[in-house]
């Protein structure tokens, strides 16, 4: 791991959008401008069947101050649903990531409101033609709340998956962001992937890091990931001070934030030594 500090079936996927409609050409533009360090995906590689899709979440201050959400745009298999007043859950209507899709989600934070996105289940990564691509892009208001807690990410054998996270807050912007990974589903190695977080704050960076999994040359190294079966980490602009326990590292960063580093056998390990190294800091890390 290296981290950089500073101050459903095939023929279900269509395109169809939420609700309050799909992101149009400007939207998926604009997205895939703001992550230009995201590794691309080769038409060949793809064979020309993988997904392109872009989900979209945005909210803006309503009366009194209240959060609202303005819109909800999903594209299986990314579909979103709106399961409280600033709560968003990412659910899977179709299979996937598969290799060779390419999925975006776009996250637009107002300033002063709050969203938190979780999913109904955890995220299968399949093999298919070349890799899958999920890119993450949220931005976060002065004042706003983001928390973004989804279940594991599952890495089934011979998938291929980049993941890349580009996260920018303003001014007092409060963000929460787990991601967990499991190295295949039980009694199977794992597949691939190469995850890639970078964070800003007035276009200052917080944090940038990446890590890989799924080389067996490295991944039973003691330095690397060991015995484990699950790696995972939290970013928190929430200040705590250093701390270890058995499988978790807490980390407090140059500039205010903190990182939770942890290891596990299995993915209710992981969430528990997370959510220990979450407490460290303030109470919007409490669940």
């Amino acid at each position: 791991m290296r981290t950089s500090v500073g101050t459903g079936a095939r023929d279900t996927r269509t395109a169809t959008a939420a609700e309050t409609g799909a992101p149009d050409t400007q939207t998926l533009t604009a997205i895939e401008t703001m992550a230009p360090d995201t590794p691309a995906v080769d038409a060949g590689e793809a064979g020309g069947r993988g997904m392109r899709a872009v989900a979209v979440v945005e909210t803006v201050a309503g009366a009194g101050g209240r959060t609202v959400l303005r819109r909800l745009a999903s594209a299986p298999p990314l579909t979103l649903r709106q399961t409280g007043p600033h709560t968003v859950h990412l659910v899977s209507t179709a299979a996937g990531p598969l290799g060779g899709d390419r999925l975006h989600l776009d996250l637009r934070v107002a300033p002063g409101t709050t969203l938190e996105l979780r999913s109904v289940a955890a995220t299968l990564v399949l093999p298919g033609d070349g890799p899958s691509t999920m890119v993450v892009t949220a931005h976060v208001g002065a004042g706003a709340t983001l928390r973004f807690v989804p279940e594991p990410t599952v890495l089934a054998a011979r998938s291929d998956h980049r993941l890349h996270v580009r996260l920018t807050l303003e001014q007092d912007a409060t963000v929460l962001w787990r991601e967990e990974i499991v190295f295949g589903r039980h009694g199977e190695p794992s597949g691939r992937c190469h995850a890639r977080f970078d964070a800003t704050r007035d276009g200052v960076p917080l944090l940038r890091q990446e890590f890989t999994v799924g080389d067996p040359a490295l991944d039973g190294s003691p330095a690397v990931y060991g015995s484990a079966r699950c790696v995972g980490t939290t970013f928190m602009t929430a200040q705590a001070p250093a701390a270890v326990a058995e499988g978790v590292a807490v980390l407090p960063l140059a500039a205010p934030g903190t990182l939770v580093s942890a290891l596990a056998d299995d993915a209710v390990q992981l969430r528990t030594r997370l959510e220990w190294g979450e407490r460290q800091a303030l109470p919007l890390a409490t669940p």
